[in-house]
């Protein structure tokens, strides 16, 4: 039985650091070295900041909110923000979008900041309400107004895409650092974003490096993120595969599936972190399951190949018919090979034709080499 042509070395699709698109060299790559710098567009996380509890000091009473009721129908506004907060986040009460709104709209109408919030995100995400990103844009903007953090990211945010506003990156910067002062972490992630991009600001590599800086050492796991890719590459930082390792760990813990997938790539090949197989498999499992597509083929790999685990060609075939699912042209190929050789599977040299083709379509070069000897007779 002729040995499948499955190389133990895997490889992944490198995203370059600042493009959409993926250069010839870099798609020759070991998956073991991390990936790079996503553009901006694809690491914004959800536009809104205010899917969070409300802030224990502000949150209902612990018994019921018979009393906060009663202050809300004699028009405390504090009251009437508790109330619909309540019923947007279903504590001590069930969740009720438009009852939300309602109270909100009342508290709002006050001029309290948290219930402008609060309508602007009802509207943002359509709870309650139709969609609508121009009202929602203006109940930020009111919010902002008066120093609320969250509604100046929100708002800062919109302006940065062109939501229920005109796209304007110079406004977008004046926003975001304006939460991004009062230590909101995520404004402070993407205005070094819009420093690294030179949006809205002087492109300056410095500054984004201090601004990502100050979101990772509060938590933000995409600043984590990119801090480890600085360490990585030593962008702006020595290089140090320890401290990349180190940021990633913190991100990882996040459930950041990126961080998950470089930092089980450095535990695989032993980079800044002892060889350990097993914490490897463990990382790219946590990054599988979050449908992270190289993960999904690395561990088809090291199933396949035994990789600190018995060898299971179940669980590979398993690995690589998710990735495949995705489009990925080494697991097409892998999982080809594996119908081709019976392994793990009836062997259906249809099907094996059938997964190389597609493989061979995205220019995999063992695929076309196979599909070529095995399928055109």
């Amino acid at each position: 039985m002729r040995k499948p042509v499955v190389c133990c070395c895997i490889f992944l699709l490198i995203l370059a650091v600042q493009a959409a698109t993926v250069s010839a060299a870099e798609q020759n790559k070991s998956a073991f070295a991390p990936e790079q710098n996503v553009p901006a567009a694809e690491q914004n996380k959800n536009l809104l900041a205010a899917e969070q509890p409300v802030p224990a000091a502000e949150q209902p009473p612990p018994q019921d909110l018979s009393a906060v009721k009663k202050l809300a129908d004699q028009g405390d506004a504090d009251a009437q923000y508790i109330f619909g907060s309540a019923h947007e986040y279903g504590l001590l009460a069930p969740q009720d979008y438009a009852i939300a709104l309602e109270w909100y709209r009342k508290a709002a109408a006050q001029g309290n900041a948290l219930a402008q919030l609060g309508v602007g995100t009802l509207y943002a995400r359509g709870r309650g309400v139709p969609q609508n990103d121009v009202e929602a844009a203006t109940w930020f903007r009111k919010a902002a107004e008066q120093g609320n953090a969250s509604a100046q990211f929100n708002l800062g945010i919109m302006f940065a895409n062109g939501r229920g506003v005109p796209q304007n990156d110079v406004e977008a910067v004046e926003w975001l650092r304006k939460a991004a002062e009062k230590n909101d972490i995520d404004a402070q992630f993407r205005l070094g974003l819009m420093y690294e991009d030179g949006r809205g600001v002087q492109k300056d590599d410095a500054k984004a490096l201090e601004w990502y800086r100050k979101a990772a050492e509060s938590g933000q796991d995409l600043a984590q993120y990119n801090l480890g890719l600085r360490y990585y590459n030593g962008d702006g930082v020595p290089k140090s595969e320890a401290e990349a390792a180190a940021w990633w760990s913190k991100a990882a813990e996040q459930r950041n599936a990126d961080a998950q997938f470089n930092l089980g790539a450095m535990y695989h090949e032993g980079r800044g972190v002892p060889q350990d197989y097993a914490k490897a498999l463990d990382l790219f499992q946590k990054a599988a399951e979050q449908k992270d597509v190289d993960a999904q083929f690395n561990l088809g790999v090291m199933y396949y190949e035994g990789q600190g685990i018995p060898k299971n060609y179940t669980k590979a075939m398993e690995w690589y018919q998710k990735a495949a699912e995705q489009k990925n042209a080494k697991a097409q190929f892998g999982l080809g090979v594996m119908y081709y050789e019976g392994q793990g599977v009836a062997q259906d040299r249809q099907k094996a034709c059938e997964l190389l083709g597609l493989a061979k379509e995205q220019n995999h070069e063992e695929a076309l080499a196979r599909h070529n000897k095995y399928c055109t007779q």
